[in-house]
Formats: C-alpha cells, structure tokens, sequence
C-alpha cells in the first residue's frame, strides 16, 4: 500500500494552531481595517544557502497540502481563542467557516532550489493566505534541511544503499517527517515502522547490542536469531570481540549469512578485517552494513572501504549540522482594494541588514546549456522570455482551495535524482562553496 497517494490527515485533527499568535492578531486587525480581503500573494524562498551547501532540496510540498487542507477552527480551538482572549468575537466568527480557498503554485517536491527561488507562492485574500505562514514554513524548513543532507549523504555513497535510523533522536512525530524527507533525498529504507505505515518507506531491522547481552552466550543470541529470522538476516557483531564474533556468526548461520552490522570502533579498518575474515570463512556474499554516528563526511571516507550499506542517525535527523533552511514566507503582490478586479502591486520589505526582498510574483526557470546542464536559476517579473518559457519550474498545487494532485513518493524521490543529475558536477563535493549556480533576476 502506498499510502503517499490517499491524502491521509495530518497527525492531529487540525493544524489551525500550529500558528504563530501574531497571525491570528494581524487577521483581526485587518479584518476591522477592511484590507483582509485584498487580494495578494506571497512567496517561500531562501536568501542564502546554509554554509557550505552547493543546493537545495525542496521537500515537504505533500505535507504542506495535508497541512492546508486540515488548516480548521473546530469548536475546542474556538473555546481556546476565546479563553486567552487573543482575538475578539468578530475574528472567532470569520475563523468558524475559514477554508483556504486560493491557489497554490511551487516548484515540484524533490526538485532542488538556490537563493532567492520562490518555491511555494500562495495566492488568496490576505486573510486566508497570512494564516498559513507558521506551519508552511515549519513543514518546509524541517523536511528540506534533512532532504538536503540525505541528498549529500546518498552523493557520498554512490550506489551504496543508506538505511535511515535517526527516530531516537528526534520528536516521534518529526522521525516520521524526517524520514519521508530522507527518502525523497535518497535514502532507501527506514528504521521507523510509522513512516513506513504512512508513507510505503520499505522498513528494516534486526537487533541491538541489547538482544546479545539478554543471552547467557553471544552464540546463543545468534542462534536465536537466525532461527527466528533466517540465515539471512543482519547479525551484529561489535557486543564483544568483533572477530570473535564474525566467527560464531558463520558458524550459526552458515557461509550464507546474510550481513553483518558494526556499529563501533575504526570502522575503516574494522570493516577491512571483517571482509577478510568473511572472505576466509566461505561467506563471501555476506555484506556488511556499518553504522555509529555516520554524516556525509564520515560515507565519503569509508568509500574505499569493502561496506555494503550505510545506517545513519543523528546526522541525518539534525540537518547534518544544518536543521533548517532558514526560509521564509513574504508579502511580494497586494491589491489596492478588496475588489477582485484591483491591479496587484508589488511589495517589499526595503530595511537594511540582509534581509531585503524583491517585489512582485515571480516565475522561474531553470536555464540550462548545451549539454543539458544547469548553468542559471532566472527569475523574474512579467512575461517570461520565449527561450525559458519549457525551463519553468513552477506548477499549480492547489486551484480554488482543490488540491490537483498529490504524488507518490517514489515519483517525488526520482524527480530528486534526475534533479540533481543535471546539476554541474561540483554539487556533489562535500567542499565548502558558493551555489553551483548563480540566480539571476531578470
């Protein structure tokens, strides 16, 4: 089953407060000064790439859809309202039937972005489109900050499978956001059986060093195993002394065993020995999957090492150092009147200190060379150029509050890799450095 396509709710029954207050007040103000209903248009992008990254991935567009479509003011959320006395009885009652009916445009999930793409645009009234701000960013910093150290992680390891782990070191509810992101950055499987429940994420696993030190002997937890789960299962081998049990784990299981995890020490040079002494046994085919506090850094340094598969954690659920993507959600375009007929005017914020934006609804492109290659991110105003008019990268989301699609996450994932495939070849160093692609504003 491949939940990704029947539009499941969100986790609770509505996201109406997963909301900032001062969204609720401006709601109120502007409904008394008569502009709430002025139509406009806001845009998600980044002014900068975190240090160091060379792109970005866009992930969480799906949950952003779920998260709009559960977006309601029941009556305990009401009853709350009126308690704390954040707005008065005129906002309680426009919030009672609030229903985001505009439209939705954004680059495709698990396409990649650079500074200054405007990834989502919301397009409605004032008042139904500043109410999203809180959880759309919250949704889309989150799950593209780990789509993008997933993305980093799978350069590094090549055609190495990577096994997502991270579920204990994060919220429960954001392991399961988080692996959905790693997927679509790719990463092919998960630990955590809910993201495999609501997403279709194959899921993995075997033992912890806690199943080994349950048995009075390292052979009997092995035994216990293989019999329990076949001789192909994952044994792990660093409880105790490694060689010593890579021995009593051909033995139990045969040269057919399936794979070995290491989860400690040098892993670069514990992984050589354990090949060797595999390959002296007879179980050549029984890989090795190791594991400990992995990041890019670390995949990239065991590339020359005999490892199979890669299980990652810490690195991953945190950004690789990265645990946002610092995007926001800015007024660009505003009417100058409530009539759905009023011209839209270009907005923006003009204050000093790097926090400046540009005005007016973007589109946006992706120029690319001869070759097929990205060489601009081209944005602009107005008419888009005849040359770049098949390179647009927007597509509409939502159409009169009607989600238009929603999108397995295996299509999400492969739009990932061909995204990234025809980027320049320097996106997948791990050294530091500017986009792999100016923006340009035209």
């Amino acid at each position: 089953m491949n939940t990704a396509d029947l539009g499941l709710p969100v986790d609770v029954p509505s996201t109406a407060l997963f909301t900032d207050q001062y969204e609720l007040t401006m709601l109120q103000a502007a409904l008394a000064a008569g502009t709430a209903g002025r139509r406009s248009v806001f845009e998600v992008f980044t002014r900068r790439l975190p240090e160091g990254r060379r792109y970005g991935v866009l992930a969480g567009t799906g949950r952003v859809l779920d998260a709009v479509e559960n977006f309601r003011f029941d009556p305990d959320l009401l009853g709350f309202l009126r308690e704390r006395g954040i707005v008065d009885e005129p906002t309680l009652e426009w919030l009672a039937s609030y229903r985001f009916g505009g439209d939705i445009w954004g680059y495709p999930e698990g396409e990649v972005y650079f500074p200054g793409s405007p990834v989502l645009r919301v397009e409605g009234s004032f008042a139904e489109c500043v109410l999203l701000e809180t959880v759309i960013l919250s949704v889309l910093n989150h799950d593209s900050a780990i789509a993008a150290a997933a993305s980093r992680m799978a350069s590094a390891a090549g055609d190495r499978p990577l096994i997502e782990m991270g579920a204990r070191r994060t919220h429960e509810l954001a392991a399961v956001a988080a692996s959905r992101a790693a997927y679509i950055g790719g990463f092919t499987s998960t630990s955590d059986l809910a993201a495999g429940f609501r997403y279709g994420i194959p899921t993995v696993g075997t033992s912890a060093h806690a199943f080994t030190l349950l048995h009075d002997h390292e052979r009997d937890a092995f035994r216990a195993q293989v019999d329990s789960l076949g001789r192909g299962t994952t044994l792990l081998v660093d409880t105790y002394d490694v060689a010593e049990a890579v021995r009593t784990a051909v033995e139990v299981a045969g040269p057919g065993l399936g794979a070995v995890r290491i989860d400690s020490g040098d892993l670069l040079l514990v992984a050589h020995r354990v090949r060797r002494q595999l390959d002296e046994l007879g179980a050549t085919g029984t890989k090795i999957v190791v594991t400990s506090d992995l990041d890019e850094y670390a995949i990239a340094s065991l590339a020359a090492a005999p490892v199979d598969a890669y299980g990652v954690g810490t690195q991953l659920v945190t950004g690789s150092g990265h645990p946002t993507c610092s995007m926001v959600y800015k007024l660009v375009a505003r009417a100058e009147s409530a009539d759905p007929k009023a011209p839209l005017v270009p907005v923006a914020k003009k204050s000093t200190g790097g926090k400046t934006s540009v005005g007016g609804r973007k589109w946006a492109a992706r120029r690319l060379d001869g070759q097929g290659v990205a060489e601009a991110e081209v944005i602009g105003v107005g008419p888009v150029p005849a040359e770049l008019s098949d390179q647009q990268l927007l597509v509409q989301l939502v159409k009169g509050g009607q989600v238009l699609a929603r999108e397995p996450l295996d299509v999400v994932r492969d739009r990932h890799a061909e995204a990234r495939a025809r980027l320049p070849l320097s996106a997948t160093q791990l050294s530091r450095g500017e986009p792999v692609i100016p923006t340009e504003y035209v």
